[in-house]
């Protein structure tokens, strides 16, 4: 099933912006912007009301992005996003429930771990895509070089502290796929900016995303994964 993960996110950059609105209209001129500065996946949490509504509204409206669903934390909610035709679901922890969900509605799944115990139940339910949450708090690198002895076929989407100026690092690993955050798009009073179609170029030309593509040098697919 993570297999699907691996092909909508080909030849891609390989950052995942984590997104979070309060109002679902938002994330139009938000993913305008990403995709006119070269991203072309995205994460749309479920942290408010908004986010399901905001999933489908960019899905209708931008077939070409890759968009997953972030912050899924309960089985209810993998099962309605089985209807909206999410390409794939993040969540922040790993549980039985969720994983035998997601198998049943054939909805691919990243799921966060935080040990090697978690790992392994993932392996159980024959999964090989992980996200390693909350990255920097948990090691960071260091967890990530010290999972590759055990697990060296495994692969991880680290998320959480990383910033403009450490995601490169995180990439060079071989077990990194790609990594996610939240700097590529510029937040105001937590309202993410550049929300009014006539200023989507905001987002994509924010500094911190004009540092972010310069650095990028291999799209995914150019990135050994299994």
């Amino acid at each position: 099933m993570q297999e699907s993960i691996k092909q909508c996110l080909q030849g891609l950059a390989p950052i995942l912006p984590v997104i979070k609105v309060d109002t679902a209209e938002h994330i139009l001129p938000i993913a305008e912007g990403l995709l006119a500065g070269g991203i072309g996946a995205l994460e749309i949490t479920l942290r408010t009301e908004a986010g399901l509504e905001a999933i489908g509204l960019a899905r209708k409206q931008f077939p070409e992005l890759v968009i997953c669903a972030g912050t899924v934390t309960q089985a209810q909610q993998v099962e309605r996003l089985a209807d909206v035709g999410i390409d794939f679901i993040v969540s922040p922890g790993i549980t039985p429930a969720l994983l035998a969900t997601a198998q049943a509605k054939s909805v691919p799944v990243v799921p966060g771990v935080a040990s090697p115990s978690e790992v392994m139940l993932g392996l159980e339910y024959g999964l090989d895509h992980f996200k390693l949450f909350p990255a920097e708090v948990v090691g960071g690198m260091s967890m990530l070089k010290a999972m590759a002895g055990p697990f060296p076929d495994l692969r991880f989407c680290p998320t959480g502290g990383l910033t403009p100026s450490t995601f490169t690092d995180y990439l060079a690993l071989n077990n990194v796929f790609c990594v996610g955050g939240t700097w590529m798009v510029k937040y105001t009073d937590g309202q993410p900016d550049g929300f009014q179609k006539q200023d989507f170029e905001n987002i994509a030309t924010t500094e911190n995303h004009r540092k972010l593509m310069k650095t990028i040098t291999k799209p995914l697919n150019s990135i050994e994964t299994h």
